[in-house]
């Protein structure tokens, strides 16, 4: 496996705060229990994102469909949130060419454009829908439920703009929701919409491998099965209980010791690679929607993720990491050889500030400055950990989706909380639903402040 998981910078004495040798048979008691937590759990199957073999039909499916299609659509439209929207974000950005849609259709070989609408704000939705050609378009309409208001929001708009062109729904929509149940099932088999099951035990930040991620990559061109296969590699090889033979148990047990011990709860993923650079933010929902819970002692646990990307960020948020609290932990994301690596020219000689970088690469730059910043914060006390991945493509993006997951089902149980499930957002969905008139939550409170005069409302109009 092309991966390499480097906590040098964990660890003391290159850290102060960090793993002192003495504890490390304290952390591996810790993970076996933490381990063997998980492999009960994993018994009752409901860690469906790993059963990656019983979805190889559904996968086929979804490949045949891409198959079928392919040169009938110039734009792929994501109608979706959250978990349903992330994951085929950070696959445009991983697998397709930089710049993808705005590049020619000779550019892209003939591969659709991708798009994904991952909100509401009507600039965004009328923008792009101003942009794409109808006739030319398929709308990708994922939840998982087939009641998330967001999205259906959404795809009544567009369906709205079908219908009043003309155009037959069964073209030019394809759904991705539950295999039996829900709205979007109804839909489709009424008006013969393709329709593609996320497994009733895949939870939507988990969902990238599944048609929530695959169809959208499938019908841009991208290798489904490569993705499949790394991840399938990285799953087998995480599955041990070995604290220091395993990769995903490693950044997990690290991330929850740096928190509970060291009160460093902020936990940042810093991709030195534009190619893994909406990794970061699909990183941030996985691990703050599963771990940050009210544990089974009934006490607020969880790290707090943030996103950053290098060496973007040297230039504003690396400040606050040398300097700010030590509160935070830095995972860096490298990849080892850049694809399409552009050498500095040999040009301005006679001035010293430009000439030392002729001859060098910008590959090589971005990977120097990887490399001194986990320098710079190990000399400053803060902790680090670098992933290498060997290469941005298909194969590896899949194993390291897969390390992600694999390392957050094993903190779950550090932390003493279901990994699985997101109350803290629920009542929001239903105040939500309740204010806009659903039917099966009119007996919700409103989701305002309460309405009692005693209580001042604070407000103060500008302009």
């Amino acid at each position: 496996m092309a991966f390499t998981l480097d906590v040098t910078s964990m660890t003391e004495p290159v850290v102060g705060a960090g793993v002192p040798a003495a504890e490390w048979p304290t952390l591996a008691a810790r993970f076996r229990e933490a381990h063997a937590a998980v492999a009960g759990i994993a018994a009752t199957g409901v860690y469906g994102y790993r059963e990656l073999e019983a979805q190889a039909d559904e996968r086929a499916r979804v490949t045949t469909f891409a198959a079928g299609v392919q040169g009938q659509y110039d734009d792929i439209v994501v109608l979706g949130i959250g978990g349903s929207s992330l994951g085929a974000m950070a696959l445009r950005t991983a697998l397709l060419p930089a710049a993808w849609n705005a590049r020619t259709d000779a550019q892209r070989g003939g591969r659709a454009r991708l798009h994904v609408l991952d909100n509401v704000d009507p600039r965004t939705i009328a923008g792009v829908l101003s942009i794409v050609t109808l006739p030319r378009t398929l709308f990708v309409v994922i939840s998982k439920s087939g009641g998330t208001i967001e999205t259906l929001a959404q795809y009544l708009v567009v369906r709205a703009r079908l219908d009043g062109d003309g155009l037959e729904a069964a073209r030019h929509l394809a759904f991705v929701t539950d295999p039996a149940k829900g709205a979007l099932r109804v839909i489709a088999a009424r008006d013969g919409i393709p329709v593609f099951a996320v497994p009733p035990n895949v939870g939507g930040r988990f969902s990238v491998l599944s048609p929530v991620g695959l169809l959208p990559a499938a019908l841009c061109g991208i290798d489904v099965e490569g993705l499949c296969a790394g991840a399938t590699v990285m799953r087998d090889a995480t599955m041990g209980d070995d604290l220091e033979h395993n990769a995903a148990g490693l950044f997990a047990t690290l991330q929850w010791r740096a928190h509970e011990r060291a009160g460093q709860g902020l936990h940042v993923m810093m991709p030195y690679s534009d190619a893994l650079r909406d990794l970061a933010p699909w990183f941030v929902q996985l691990w703050a929607e599963s771990l940050g819970k009210i544990n089974r002692d009934g006490t607020h646990v969880g790290p707090t993720p943030i996103a950053s990307v290098g060496a973007t960020d040297q230039h504003s948020q690396v400040q606050l990491f040398m300097e700010g609290p030590a509160d935070k932990t830095v995972t860096f994301l490298r990849v080892d050889a850049a694809a399409d690596d552009v050498e500095i020219p040999r040009l301005e000689s006679g001035e010293p500030a430009l000439a030392f970088l002729g001859g060098h690469t910008l590959g090589e730059l971005l990977d120097v400055e990887c490399r001194a910043t986990a320098s710079a914060l190990a000399r400053a006390g803060r902790p680090s950990m670098t992933m290498t991945v060997g290469a941005s493509d298909a194969w590896h993006v899949g194993g390291l989706m897969m390390w992600f997951m694999q390392a957050t089902t094993l903190a779950g149980a550090l932390y003493r909380v279901d990994p699985l499930d997101q109350p803290g957002v629920e009542l929001g969905k239903r105040l939500a639903n309740k204010d806009l008139g659903h039917p099966n939550f009119l007996s919700e409170a409103k989701g305002t402040l309460p309405q009692d005069a005693a209580i001042p409302h604070r407000r103060l109009r500008v302009g």
